[in-house]
């Protein structure tokens, strides 16, 4: 990177303001992130099981009537896009990074390329990506992108494991932060995404344990690494059971543990965190956010949401690949909005969400 101008930042050249400013946009309140960034192969899958036919075709459309639905920037202030997707355009030829930045919506892109086994582990992950991530990240500012999102994945193991190992850890905050300092130095904010999945019959105890190394790992390694918190946005899992625990958790049960393993880990400068939903119900998704709002332990962290599944499920159901049913489906994602723009709020009183698990085991996309 060449060296900074007069009056720029050394390390973040002329970013470092836009990037604190564009952090707290995001996470203003009652305002979360639509996670659209499903790769090709994933979003197929969900559309053949919903007999949609899998071609560029009808994933632009489907992104078409996400981004376009009336209201939803009230409560949706960024949207994360596949690379095809922050490429594409509606069908009037108006692209929809463009489209989605007239409606005051930050475009956001997904940087990572999977996560792969990490060898001489217990069937861990690492996640790849890192090369010319750099040149990329340039490219996506000048598109028009404003954030970015990397996803690493913990596993926990079953009764006896030494499954998450430190290396696994180490592995999972190291590369988080290089590609977090990687997308500030171009003008990124990055959402940094540890996400302990849920697959497992592990109690809600362990899942707190384990989510606590995990973050207290990833802040190390991000202050180590001379990252700007204040520029940056973690997204990471709530803390809950296992998806096979024997019974599923109460709303003020995760919104406790969850509160607490980010106070124990987090530190104040970071301007919010952005749940992923897991795999829960559209349902359970909402009520969990809601009753973090109520935790009387400290949250100097605003915290919102930055769902996929828990804003899509529905919708995508409804809308089955026919045009003819888009405005009925972009009510419904208005609905999923809105009810958690309420929650994160604390405002929100239940029952707009359906009740399904959207659980997928060993998830990938």
């Amino acid at each position: 990177m060449a060296a900074a101008s007069e009056g720029e930042d050394p390390v973040f050249g002329k970013y470092k303001a836009e990037l604190m400013e564009t952090a707290k946009a995001i996470v203003a309140p009652g305002k979360g992130i639509l996670a659209g960034d499903e790769s090709n192969a994933t979003i197929g899958k969900r559309f053949e099981a919903l007999g949609i036919p899998s071609n560029h075709e009808m994933r632009q459309a489907y992104r078409e009537m996400l981004f376009t639905a009336p209201g939803i920037e009230k409560h949706i202030s960024g949207c994360i896009m596949f690379d095809e997707t922050a490429r594409d355009s509606c069908l009037d030829g108006k692209p929809f990074i463009q489209t989605l930045k007239e409606r005051g919506i930050y475009s956001g892109i997904k940087v990572d390329t999977g996560v792969k086994t990490l060898g001489g582990t217990d069937d861990e992950f690492y996640t790849q990506g890192l090369d010319g991530l750099d040149e990329r990240a340039a490219e996506y500012y000048e598109m028009g992108c404003r954030f970015a999102k990397w996803r690493a994945t913990v596993r926990i193991g079953g009764e006896g494991s030494d499954v998450p190992s430190e290396v696994a850890i180490k592995e999972c905050a190291h590369t988080l932060a290089r590609y977090a300092m990687i997308m500030q130095r171009n003008g990124l904010v990055p959402i940094v995404e540890p996400e302990i999945l849920q697959d497992g019959d592990h109690d809600i105890e362990t899942c707190a344990k384990v989510t606590e190394r995990v973050l207290a790992a990833v802040m190390k390694e991000l202050i180590n690494q001379h990252c700007l918190i204040e520029g940056l946005l973690l997204k990471p899992n709530m803390v809950t059971p296992g998806n096979s625990y024997k019974e599923r958790p109460k709303p003020e049960e995760v919104a406790w543990y969850t509160v607490r393993s980010l106070s124990r880990t987090m530190v104040p400068a970071m301007p919010g965190v952005t749940f992923l939903s897991g795999g829960t119900s559209e349902e359970e998704a909402s009520l969990f956010l809601n009753a973090m709002q109520h935790v009387e332990l400290p949250r100097p962290w605003a915290l919102t949401f930055s769902y996929g599944r828990a804003l899509q499920t529905s919708v995508m159901k409804k809308w089955a690949g026919k045009k003819e049913n888009n405005a009925e489906a972009q009510a419904i994602l208005l609905e999923r909005a809105t009810a958690n723009g309420v929650a994160q709020l604390g405002k929100y009183e239940g029952g707009s969400g359906s009740k399904e698990s959207d659980f997928v085991a060993n998830y990938r996309y």
